[in-house]
């Protein structure tokens, strides 16, 4: 069992990383009831600088507290570390004498833990613990956070069609995912029927093109007489930039610290906008963006994402006694159980949705998609069939 177990957060908040965390604390004392365990704020940064809070001093019920609420609670970072910076990143785990360093989050997370364990020299187990509602690590059937954002894009979606059935027009809304359309895919889940919207989908794994856009549009609207259309915020074009870049004028965009385009913001939702009034002359149209809103709502946090949250942090410590490696989440014979992985497998590599999720010839989640989705995404509404 290690001595010092140093746990922290990375990437984007979720509805249940804090379980995660409180998984691996409630593990590392039923191993060792003397082991330290510390939680560094915000992520290698705090590592670094060594900004620490005592996690084994936490009382069972207020740690459950916080395992029970959704964001990072530890605070997270964006920090993609070089060599250098990992360097200092292990000068900081070394000082508290570290054994193990869990770190919670997606690719660029798994990432800096192979940087870290070349450079320790194995000396210190680095695991890489999984979370991303983005749903685009490989090895992992799903991730932790997934769910409970996959459940809120689905209400919000069934909730939309039916607004639009009695007051019908064109809706588009824009969901997270800059190069995975999983979560985007998730709209479909809570269909109502067979002409329940989303209508149409559209995810970063196919190009977009404009008139195809306006055509399909059109096209449901002579059908249904509304179009509800489901738009991944990191949809590109067939030249494979963001359609943010392709609709806004370059001085407009907005770009993060790393010098990458700025998705989540209005931009794509306004360029959707000017794409309907030109092209769609003179019908009731809406486009809204959900930004953050689907990946930590406390009113949507699925129990089955809490508790494989919850076991993602325990295994995590189980297998830092082997040495370093990436957690997974994995499906057979109808359960989903966590192994561990080389970090090398999941490391900065993305796991895009399969092409077979969405109909060939239509932008429409298929029959495959919609099993997958409705396996980890089972149905919590059956409202009534309206009458139009």
């Amino acid at each position: 069992m290690p001595r010092t177990i140093v746990i922290a957060q990375g990437g984007g908040p979720t509805a249940v990383i804090n379980q995660t965390m409180a998984g691996a604390v409630v593990e590392a004392r039923r191993r060792d009831s003397n082991a330290r365990i510390l939680g560094a704020l915000h992520g290698v940064r705090g590592v670094r600088d060594g900004r620490f809070v005592d996690l084994g001093a936490l009382p069972h019920d207020e740690l459950m507290r916080i395992a029970n609420t959704p964001s990072a609670a530890l605070g997270s970072t964006r920090d993609k570390p070089d060599a250098a910076y990992c360097e200092q990143v292990l000068a900081g785990l070394k000082k508290v004498d570290a054994s193990a360093f869990i770190y919670i989050g997606g690719n660029d997370t798994a990432g800096t833990q192979a940087i870290l364990s070349d450079a320790s020299g194995s000396t210190i187990a680095c695991v890489h613990a999984p979370k991303t509602i983005d749903n685009d690590l490989m090895e992992n059937d799903h991730t932790p956070g997934f769910i409970s954002a996959g459940e809120f894009v689905a209400a919000a979606f069934l909730s939309v069609d039916l607004d639009f059935r009695a007051l019908p027009g064109i809706y588009v809304g824009i969901v997270m995912g800059r190069h995975a359309g999983f979560l985007t895919a998730a709209a479909s889940a809570w269909r109502l029927d067979e002409n329940g919207g989303p209508h149409l989908t559209y995810v970063p794994e196919r190009a977009f093109d404009r008139a195809r856009f306006v055509d399909d549009i059109r096209s449901v609207m002579a059908r249904h007489g509304r179009c509800i259309v489901a738009m991944s915020e990191g949809v590109s074009g067939a030249d494979g930039r963001s359609l943010v870049e392709n609709l806004v004028p370059a001085e407009m965009l907005e770009r993060d610290a790393h010098g990458n385009v700025r998705l989540s913001g209005t931009d794509l939702g306004q360029a959707i906008e000017r794409i309907l009034a030109e092209d769609l002359t003179g019908t009731r149209s809406r486009v809204d963006t959900l930004g953050y809103l689907p990946r930590g709502a406390i009113a949507m946090i699925s129990e089955t994402d809490q508790r494989e949250a919850f076991e993602a942090g325990c295994f995590a410590v189980e297998v830092a006694e082997r040495g370093s490696g990436s957690v997974a989440l994995q499906y057979s014979g109808g359960a989903t159980r966590p192994a561990l992985v080389p970090l090398e497998y999941v490391a900065g590599k993305t796991r895009h949705m399969p092409d077979g999720f969405l109909e060939a010839d239509e932008n429409r989640v298929s029959t495959e998609g919609t099993e997958y989705l409705e396996r980890l995404l089972p149905r919590r509404f059956m409202p009534g069939r309206p009458f139009v």
